[in-house]
């Protein structure tokens, strides 16, 4: 698929917003991973670098020309236009009553639903304000000493389990084998 025919096919109904993301590469890696499973958009907010860059490419290797984006002032403005226009927000964030990401509910059909997450940025995570605005978290579990994952990393973890939900078509279920 050449760019012009990425640009005109159906994307996820998924929007990633990008919350103060200080890594030019992170950003062009969130870039990359949303061209492979045809993510809606992705909003940069406060300070998060904006193509063209060069760094931004280094790691995005061309998807930042085939993705949508917009900049925001904030992630609390992104946030907020998403809200008035149907979407349902996720932060990615350990918090109080966060939703453990392999317990996410099926979501509903593409055709009925809009969805965005919210990755914060390296240190600081996603701003309280825009945790407050969302309609819930969703926490990564994590096994190890080390209790958060690479932003990028962060986003080809969820961006994936919403792929499973939005665009992978579900098995139809299995019929008994019949019995000899």
């Amino acid at each position: 698929m050449n760019a012009e025919e990425f640009r005109a096919s159906e994307k996820m109904p998924l929007i990633v917003v990008l919350d103060d993301v200080r890594s030019m590469y992170n950003v062009g890696s969130v870039f990359r991973t949303a061209d492979a499973f045809r993510v809606e958009a992705i909003h940069l907010c406060g300070i998060t670098a904006q193509p063209p860059h060069p760094e931004i490419h280094k790691t995005a290797l061309g998807a930042e020309d085939t993705v949508a984006w917009r900049h925001f002032p904030t992630a609390l403005d992104a946030v907020e236009e998403l809200k008035s226009q149907g979407y349902t927000i996720f932060s990615i964030e350990q918090c109080q009553g966060s939703t453990p990401l392999q317990t996410l509910q099926t979501l509903p059909s593409p055709s009925n639903s809009k969805y965005a997450i919210v990755l914060g940025n390296e240190v600081k995570g996603v701003h309280q304000e825009v945790v407050d605005a969302s309609h819930g978290c969703i926490e990564i579990p994590q096994f190890g000493t080390k209790h958060s994952l690479n932003v990028s990393t962060t986003a080809g973890i969820v961006i994936w389990e919403f792929a499973k939900h939005l665009l992978i078509p579900s098995p139809p279920p299995s019929t008994p084998p019949k019995q000899v």
